[in-house]
This record gives structure tokens, C-alpha cells and sequence, in this order.
């Protein structure tokens, strides 16, 4: 049983406005918060949401769902209980619950999408309208630089529209360079935020450019939360960002706190700053001193500006990191996802908009349309998609990301072992044949030299290889034996 229409009927009952105002009511009385949240958590787990047609879930991935919705539900609380604007409450109450959970119009749209492709249209889009940023970070996945490459405002505008029209799409996240650093034609990413109040934004940010001006718009629009970008503590962040970086983040999470914007971190794990990262001291820093909603949480690719397989977590520190996380949410309720160890959370990997929906597609400032942010190789420019008078459909039904979509679910299926979903870190090699079959272009010089360099190649798949052996025993132990996870004894953790 599906909880939508008993949502959407009490939403109909109630309107809008009321709900908008009910919400701003449960930010002022925590009792009546917690009871109107434990009475949504129990409707939620009454109807488990069941796993996707031929894609049973093992008994640990269940678990692990169940365990991290004490996160989503904690986090709600946090959302509810801070001094957000008016215009965020009454985004949340009418984009993530009147939007997301009970307006038939995304729901005809997504019809429509699986009456012509047989199956859902992606579940958001990562779009980087701009290279241009203010800083040059070792390692970025993004190689940062000109003002020069971006995408003309007229661009971004219809892919956000066809996003919405055709996708159905209610959540973009928005990357860079440095995303407030974009303008076009006079206008700039909060722009963007303003014509579509329909869609929730994420937006990376390093925070610099956060001034009080910029921070009181985000809380007037609503509908906009930056995760603004650390590397640890202050040596660690300014070592790779630049001298005074960290400070000027934490003066950036102030002014956002004093509008009342919300906000997250955005977090890379290398192999220097893994343990510093998942330090109790530094989650209670950031999510109770600072007040950070949520968590991103990134391994370092080597891919981009000076990439380097040094800087990689061992595969024995991302075991660590597996275990690590685990322990954050179900011991503190945090709201910290790790996009490599959790495939257990999405169903493994996102990249190429995949075949059962929830996966995404990514936009560079350069029109080139990739499988994922962290696999450089597109086979399509989408403005030459659009100059020949095709749409984001036919980008998703491109070949190459038909090929990675189609490894997807093969693996899910036959070769499990959702702890290493990655295609381009886990599975280096099936990416480099789908590469040599489709013959998609790298969207850089350095993506280019990684794909000639046979060292890169052989250090990838000895990282692969080394991992599988680690993790695979855990897949099986935690996650696959009818009595490995469930006989009452959790996933051993980490010393503290």
C-alpha cells in the first residue's frame, strides 16, 4: 500500500496555504513536531517501499534503508526545528511534500516518459553551467578556469525546463567551477532559482562569494540550499583550497544561519584526511556548532586538475569509511551519504539516467553530457543536440549511456555486490570497453591523457581488485546470509 494518496487526499482536504502554515507551526512546538513526525515515519514503514521490478533487495540492503531513514527523519526534525525563512517552510511544505509526494502532474509526465522508453525518465540532473571559479583546488574533478566556458543563459533555461516538462523533475543540483561565479546575458544561477520555484536546488559552493545580500535572496526564494565545501579542519581545507578559505566558509554558514537558508557540507575524503573528517569532533563541529542540515560525502577521483591515484582512500580505509559512517548515522541520526559506500541506499550506481529511474545525467559548462560527474566522457554536445532540434530524451537515449545502463542492471542482478557499484572506480576495465565501443569524447585534456596512460589503467584495476577482495566477504557476510545481518548483531565498527 502506497501512502501518496492518503497524503494526497489530506493535502487536498487541507490546501496548500494551511500546510504551508501547519509547517511553520511545527517549527514552534517540538511536541507537536515529534508526533506529527513519528506519525509519518510509521505510515512510511507500513508501506516499505518495494524494490524495483526484477530487482529483489538482499536483507542487509533493506536494513540498511530502514537504518538510514532514522537519518532522513531526524533531519526533518532539524529542518522543522531551525530558524529557517518563511519562503524555505513554505518550499518545503509545498515543493518536497505538495510537489514531490501528491501533484498528478509529475506523475503524467513520467507516464508519458515510460509509455515511449518503457521505463522512468532519470530522478534529477547535475547540471555545471560555468567553469569559472574563484579558486584552484589540487585535484578537482572540474580543472576550474575561464570565465569563457559556460553555457549561454538561454541554454540552462530550457534544460531546467525540459528537465521539468519532460523528466518530470522537481530537484537539480547545480556544480561548477563555482556556481555563483556563472553569468549570462545578465543573469546568474539565483536567477535561474527564481523562474522555477516548482524545483529545489542543491548547489556545491565553496561559500566565498556568500555575502549578506546573496544570503537574505536564497532565504526570500526558498528553494535553495548550498553545501558549501571542506576538506577538515582549517590546515586541511586551506591546504588545497588556499590560505583563509576555511574561515571565510564558516563566515559563509553564519550569514546562511542568520537568514535562515539551509545548508550542508560538502566533504572529499582523501587518503590524508579520512579519519579527521569522521572525527566525533569534527560532525559535532559542523552539524551541532555550525549547524549544518546534512552531509555530501565525496572520495577523491582521480580525475581532473593533477590527478593523482595517491590521493585515493586505501581500499583498507574504505572499508573504514564503511564502517565509519554506519556508526554516524545510526548511533547520531545524521544525514551523512557516502556516494561510493552507500550503493546500498540507491541500488547501486546512478550514472547514465539508469533504465529503473533515480539516476541523473550531468551538463558541464562546455555542453558535453556525461554518465556522471566523475566519468569525463561525453558522447554529445547539448547544444548541438538542440541546434538539430533534439531534446533531453535524446540524450538519454544515446548509446553510450544505453551501454552503461545496461552494465548496470546486469551487475545488480548477476554479480551483486552493491558495496563496489562504481563504474569508473570499482570497475575500471567494463568502463574502459564500453569507452572503447561507443567512443565517447573526453571532455578534457586530462581526461584524455587518463585514458591513454597505461599506468593509470594498471593502478585503477589493481585498486579494483583489491577492494573486491575486502569487500566482497562483507557483501556477503553482512548483507547476502540469511543469518549474517539479521541474527541481531550489527556490522562490527569501528575503535574509537
Amino acid at each position: 500500500m502506497s501512502t501518496k494518496p492518503i497524503i494526497r487526499k489530506s493535502v487536498e482536504k487541507l490546501g496548500t496555504e494551511a500546510l504551508v502554515s501547519t509547517t511553520s507551526l511545527l517549527a514552534y512546538s517540538k511536541p507537536l513536531r515529534h508526533t506529527f513526525l513519528n506519525t509519518a515515519q510509521k505510515y512510511i514503514q507500513g508501506a516499505r517501499t518495494p524494490a524495483r521490478p526484477g530487482l529483489p533487495r538482499p536483507a542487509g540492503v533493506v536494513e540498511d534503508r530502514t537504518k538510514f531513514s532514522s537519518a532522513i527523519w531526524n533531519t526533518a526534525d532539524r529542518i522543522l526545528s531551525h530558524n529557517l525563512s518563511r519562503p524555505v517552510m513554505r518550499n518545503v511544505a509545498r515543493n518536497l511534500v505538495g510537489g514531490i509526494m501528491v501533484e498528478g502532474g509529475q506523475q503524467t509526465v513520467m507516464s508519458q516518459f515510460h509509455d515511449q522508453y518503457g521505463t522512468n525518465p532519470p530522478g534529477f540532473l547535475v547540471l555545471s553551467p560555468g567553469k569559472a571559479c574563484n579558486l584552484h583546488c589540487t585535484g578537482c574533478y572540474a580543472s576550474a578556469g575561464a570565465d569563457a566556458e559556460k553555457l549561454d543563459w538561454n541554454t540552462v533555461d530550457r534544460i531546467i525546463t525540459e528537465a521539468k516538462t519532460l523528466w518530470g523533475l522537481r530537484f537539480i543540483v547545480i556544480s561548477g567551477g563555482e556556481p555563483l561565479a556563472y553569468h549570462s546575458e545578465g543573469k546568474g544561477i539565483l536567477d535561474a532559482v527564481e523562474k522555477n520555484p516548482d524545483i529545489f536546488f542543491l548547489m556545491y559552493t565553496n561559500g566565498i562569494l556568500i555575502d549578506d545580500a546573496m544570503s537574505k535572496r536564497m532565504a526570500e526564494l526558498g528553494n535553495i540550499t548550498p553545501a558549501i565545501s571542506v576538506e577538515g579542519w582549517r590546515s586541511r581545507t586551506d591546504e588545497r583550497r588556499g590560505a583563509g578559505v576555511y574561515d571565510k566558509a564558516l563566515e559563509a554558514m553564519a550569514k546562511l544561519r542568520h537568514a535562515g537558508v539551509p545548508f550542508g557540507i560538502s566533504l572529499t575524503a582523501t587518503r590524508n584526511n579520512v579519519e579527521e573528517i569522521f572525527s566525533d569532533e569534527f560532525i559535532d563541529f559542523f552539524f551541532e556548532k555550525q549547524g549544518a542540515l546534512y552531509g555530501w560525502l565525496f572520495h577523491y577521483m582521480p580525475i581532473g586538475r593533477s590527478y593523482t591515484l595517491d590521493l585515493m582512500p586505501t581500499p583498507e580505509q574504505r572499508v573504514w569509511m564503511w564502517k565509519r559512517v554506519w556508526e554516524i548515522i545510526q548511533v547520531r541520526h545524521i544525514f551523512l551519504a557516502d556516494f561510493w559506500n552507500h550503493g546500498t541506499l540507491s541500488d547501486g550506481c546512478l550514472a547514465a539516467g539508469r533504465t529503473d529511474g533515480g539516476g541523473y545525467l550531468y551538463i558541464d559548462w562546455n555542453g558535453a553530457v556525461s554518465p556522471c560527474v566523475f566519468v569525463p566522457y561525453s558522447p554529445m554536445d547539448i547544444r548541438e543536440v538542440y541546434a538539430n532540434g533534439g531534446t533531453l530524451n535524446n540524450v538519454w537515449d544515446n548509446p553510450f549511456f544505453t551501454g552503461i545502463r545496461n552494465w548496470q542492471g546486469t551487475y545488480r542482478k548477476e554479480k551483486g555486490n552493491w558495496l563496489a557499484p562504481c563504474i569508473i572506480r570499482d570497475h575500471h576495465r567494463d568502463l574502459r570497453n564500453l569507452i572503447a565501443q561507443h567512443e565517447p569524447e573526453p571532455t578534457d585534456e586530462n581526461a584524455r591523457k587518463a585514458l591513454l596512460d597505461p599506468g593509470y589503467a594498471r593502478g585503477m584495476d589493481e585498486y579494483d581488485a583489491a577492494y573486491q577482495n575486502l569487500s566482497a566477504p562483507l557483501w556477503e557476510k553482512y548483507y547476502i546470509q540469511p543469518n549474517g545481518h539479521n541474527d541481531g548483531h550489527e556490522r562490527p565498527l569501528p575503535e574509537s
